[in-house]
């Protein structure tokens, strides 16, 4: 992803690199699901390759607030980071959590990445990003 591109992750990772203080919006206490990269291909493959035609949700149905994510991060990146409340978009959801019973019955897919590793991977990146724009 784009270091700009606007998403929680990398705008999070990157205000955690710079010393950008962590933009927040509402209380922070909306959950969101994360579905590290190579689970969500692994998925999409797995739907390409079935004789299923219909719709599947491919993500991780474990949910974190974004507060959570925000300390997760910030256990990985050592950052002078704060928290930095924003309000909430008005059509901001408060939940995002996939039911992905039909990818486990039909594919026999789950994620295996949790988000713990897929941030530390993530964050390798972003902060391999960075060294090379210096």
């Amino acid at each position: 992803m784009r270091t700009n591109d606007g998403r929680a992750i990398p705008n999070f990772i990157n205000q955690a690199i710079i010393n950008k203080d962590f933009t927040v919006y509402g209380n922070g206490k909306q959950t969101r699901s994360f579905c590290y990269i190579t689970d969500t291909v692994n998925g999409i493959n797995k739907l390409l390759e079935s004789n299923y035609h219909m719709p599947i949700n491919i993500g991780n149905p474990k949910e974190h607030s974004i507060l959570e994510l925000i300390e997760i991060i910030k256990s990985i990146i050592t950052t002078k980071s704060n928290l930095f409340f924003q309000k909430l978009p008005e059509n901001d959801p408060k939940v995002r959590k996939p039911n992905i019973e039909l990818a486990k019955q039909i594919l026999l897919w789950n994620p295996k990445i949790n988000l713990f590793d897929g941030l530390t991977k993530t964050i390798n990146y972003y902060n391999n990003l960075h060294k090379f724009k210096q």
